[in-house]
């Protein structure tokens, strides 16, 4: 009995120790189908991507303004001071004396596409004060400080214009120039009637419409400009400077041309031709030169201008009759227009950057006003400053 209870249990443990396997077969299931749904318990949030940068936005723009504007702006002052004492005086001679002369110059330049714009304004005032010797009420004689302006201009001058061509351009020109203050006719008569000159008496306007050629050479840098259609005009808006004389042969409105005393202005069409030139010297620009000359002539004004006289004498002998026959306004005499003439230069020597030496020379002639040529020519040494964008 004990045997067999041992045989069984070596049989147990031997089968339960193999592998075991089995098959299993599964049947075909057709199952119905049905709809099956998802749900998104996430909640979305949209986020939004902006690519726009203010501080980009503002640095092309400022690259886009630099490159179609150029701009140059300068200032100086000029002057000059003379002193001496007493005893210097007394044995030597000479007289105490003060010059200051100060200057603005602006040139700006626009350009987009075809269209372009060129401004430029230039302004300068001087005075000096000197010494002169006049009489006092008992007839004595009396030594005065006085002041006496020997520079006084601000000229604009605008071109809007259109290309072309490569150097060619069609447009129109604007330039009107006058004085700040009030110009007498010397250092010792400065009374309301010694006045010759103050803003807007006179005022000179030019308008014309035409071509401009600019020359594509840095080494010959002139533009001209052609203007088939030009408009001149002479305003003088003070009576009292109508009406002053500061010429023994002639009234204020006339050294003026104007064709009354209460005429105010003057007009002429005609034709004109300016030409300028701007260019700098040297690496570091010590030397600039600067020139500008204009000149208009009247024609189509003188073509229709009744009693002309192109002969001046015979012109003085028609006026002389002119005034025995009762100074008519409307027979009075005229001579013949003439073309005007203004031409400007100006050097700058740099011997430092703030410090120059300036040379101006110009020349102007206008026969309605004098039958000479007037010449200015002023040297100066002073303070300057330029500002350039590029």
């Amino acid at each position: 009995m004990k045997r067999s209870h041992v045989l069984l249990a070596g049989l147990f443990l031997l089968f339960s120790s193999l592998p075991a396997a089995a098959q299993i077969s599964i049947d075909e299931v057709n199952a119905e189908p049905s709809d099956v749904k998802f749900h998104d318990e996430l909640k979305s949030t949209s986020v939004d991507v902006d690519y726009f940068s203010l501080a980009r936005y503002k640095a092309e723009r400022a690259a886009i303004r630099k490159e179609r504007n150029d701009l140059e702006i300068s200032a100086g002052l000029q002057g000059t001071l003379t002193s001496y004492n007493d005893p210097w005086i007394s044995v030597s001679g000479g007289d105490n004396s003060i010059a200051l002369v100060a200057s603005f110059n602006l040139r700006h330049l626009f350009k987009k596409n075809l269209f372009s714009i060129e401004t430029k304004a230039s302004a300068k005032l001087g005075y000096n004060r000197m010494k002169v010797e006049t009489t006092n009420a008992e007839n004595e004689p009396v030594s005065n400080g006085v002041w006496f302006k020997n520079q006084d201009e601000f000229v604009v001058w605008v071109n809007p214009a259109f290309k072309l061509a490569k150097n060619w351009s069609y447009g129109s020109t604007f330039q009107f120039r006058s004085q700040f203050v009030n110009g007498y006719k010397s250092r010792t008569e400065q009374e309301r009637e010694h006045l010759k000159s103050s803003f807007l008496s006179p005022g000179y306007l030019d308008i014309s419409l035409g071509l401009t050629y600019k020359s594509p050479l840095a080494k010959f840098p002139i533009a001209v400009n052609i203007s088939p259609v030009a408009l001149s005009a002479v305003f003088v808006e003070s009576s009292r400077i109508r009406s002053n004389s500061w010429d023994s042969n002639k009234l204020g409105w006339e050294s003026y041309g104007l064709a009354s005393e209460g005429k105010t202005s003057k007009y002429e069409g005609g034709s004109s031709v300016e030409i300028n030139f701007d260019r700098t010297f040297g690496k570091t620009g010590y030397l600039r030169y600067r020139t500008t000359l204009y000149t208009f002539y009247g024609w189509i004004t003188d073509v229709g201008q009744p009693y002309k006289y192109n002969d001046y004498n015979r012109y003085l002998d028609a006026v002389q009759t002119w005034e025995q026959n009762g100074s008519d306004p409307e027979l009075k005499p005229r001579l013949a227009i003439h073309p005007t003439v203004r031409w400007t230069n100006t050097v700058d020597i740099k011997a430092t950057k703030f410090l120059t030496t300036t040379l101006s020379f110009q020349l102007y002639y206008n026969r309605a006003q004098n039958l000479s040529v007037q010449t200015e020519t002023l040297l100066s040494v002073g303070l300057t400053y330029t500002f350039k964008n590029k």
